[in-house]
């Protein structure tokens, strides 16, 4: 289980969009846009629709669509690639210090793949003057070069979106404005979002919000929630520039597949068994070797989360794995109190349940949020078992 958690939260932050190993070479970059050909070029804006298939799909993607017709390319410039076969690839993944790159290629190549999963891909033309397509254009054929593709992927603040977002104001000027997404006064924060997003893969979610810190609880902007493709997309819908609209009504080029039905909830079910088992383990006397299985497995496992939360943390790059406050109820030390019995057991327990409490405190002020649907069974067991190694310390 904590591999899998491990794992999902990794392909998580590895993707919005669509993440596939792609073997880079120079030709990638070979057909560049015609500058002087300005007229014949017709420059859009994909997004992809989510998809269920694999956890780095289910945020969509999106990317730039140049077509020359002067040239006769249709080309599209992809920020969400990166090389499978890079040297420590494994090991850069884990890191987050994989780099991904803008790659270069034929849209002809990059519909299958969305058309075979059955996700949505709309287009958005841009209108721009002949100035705004040369720098627009040249501001990507430069991107693509090879000793400037490359850049250090951030699932957060430096993606295949947020790249192509930052793309519009650097080569349009100050006249140029997205369209408003969110309303006023929105407490929307990055974890809703993606808890929105996960809401039918529900063991992800649960590996993601035990994974993922307090920096995740903050409240986006619209500037901040265009990380995500959707939202991109609106942002340009209602975009300006000189006060003129930017981009054309969004034409579906292919439909999106039926929606993933919101079914039971795994996570839910295993912590409501996990504290009905402890709690008749260590209620009932005849049912005391079931408390003691519950009682270490439960510290063991508990104490596993906390160290890779610290390793997240800590050892690699993903920012959003800072500041993670889940250490309160996962505690490391966890491992030791699972099979040894210290003199300060009880003093530890006493703290461990004031953590726990914190723990919920956090929640309410919005610091850092759970699913309490799914962790407050986990929380109560974890009380329940504190509460009867103080209490048997008071018994003797």
């Amino acid at each position: 289980m904590l591999k899998k958690l491990f794992l999902v939260v990794l392909l998580a932050l590895v993707g919005t969009g669509s993440v596939f190993a792609f073997t880079l070479s120079d030709s990638s970059v070979a057909v560049k846009t015609d500058v002087s050909q300005l007229p014949g070029i017709r420059i859009s804006l994909i997004t992809c629709g989510p998809g269920y298939e694999e956890v780095y799909e289910v945020f969509g993607h999106t990317a730039i669509r140049i077509i020359d017709s002067a040239a006769h390319t249709d080309m599209v410039y992809n920020y969400g690639t990166f090389n499978g076969f890079e040297k420590n690839f494994e090991l850069k993944f884990m890191q987050g210090k994989l780099l991904y790159y803008l790659s270069v290629y034929p849209f002809r190549d990059f519909l299958p793949e969305y058309q075979e999963r059955q996700r949505s891909v709309t287009e958005q033309v841009l209108n721009m003057d002949k100035d705004q397509k040369k720098a627009f254009a040249n501001y990507l054929d430069k991107n693509a070069e090879p000793e400037n593709r490359e850049y250090k992927y951030d699932f957060f603040y430096d993606n295949c979106a947020t790249r192509i977002r930052d793309l519009y104001p650097e080569t349009m000027g100050k006249t140029f404005a997205f369209g408003p997404i969110l309303p006023k006064n929105s407490k929307l924060t990055f974890r809703d979002i993606i808890n929105q997003y996960f809401y039918a893969t529900k063991w992800e979610r649960f590996g993601i919000n035990i994974l993922l810190g307090s920096r995740i609880d903050k409240v986006m902007t619209d500037k901040d929630i265009m990380f995500l493709p959707d939202y991109l997309k609106t942002g340009i819908e209602g975009a300006t520039v000189n006060g003129n609209k930017l981009a054309a009504k969004p034409e579906v080029l292919l439909p999106a597949g039926p929606a993933k039905p919101d079914g039971v909830s795994g996570p839910v079910v295993l912590t409501m068994c996990i504290a009905i088992l402890t709690i008749a383990g260590l209620s009932v006397k005849k049912l005391s070797w079931l408390g003691k299985i519950m009682s270490t497995g439960l510290l063991f496992v508990t104490g596993l989360l906390g160290c890779l939360i610290l390793v997240m943390w800590f050892a690699t790059n993903h920012q959003g794995c800072t500041n993670n406050y889940n250490l309160l109820w996962a505690l490391p030390t966890n491992i030791i109190l699972a099979f040894w019995n210290p003199k300060g057991k009880p003093r530890y327990a006493l703290v461990a349940i004031v953590l726990i409490f914190t723990t919920i405190i956090l929640h309410i002020l919005r610091i850092q949020q759970l699913i309490m649907i799914e962790f407050m069974p986990l929380l109560l067991a974890l009380l329940y078992i504190y509460g009867t190694i103080y209490r048997k310390s008071q018994l003797k």
